[in-house]
């Protein structure tokens, strides 16, 4: 399955049930490509992360090996600035 922006222009009820179903299907074994901005959703739900920017691959690995040791400086700067925690 193919998800590009699955919670794009969604008020937060229907977000929150958009990625209720996606978790679901995770559970299910289904393999799914998912392109989103939701950095919290894609860490906990993601085997793998693929980070791209301009077209190119910057960063790829587990979601631990991406959010707590990226290696690229966009993937950095990406991350500092769409997480608060980061």
């Amino acid at each position: 399955l193919c998800f590009d922006e699955p919670t794009s222009a969604l008020d937060p009820e229907l977000t929150g049930e958009v990625l209720s179903v996606i978790r679901d299907l995770k559970s299910s074994d289904s393999t799914m490509i998912i392109v989103t901005h939701e950095m919290d959703f894609a860490r906990h739900v993601s085997d793998e992360i693929i980070f791209m920017a301009n077209g190119i691959i910057e960063e790829q690995g587990t979601p631990e090996q991406v959010f707590d040791s990226p290696k690229s400086p966009l993937t950095r700067s990406f991350l500092s600035k769409s997480i608060e925690s980061y």
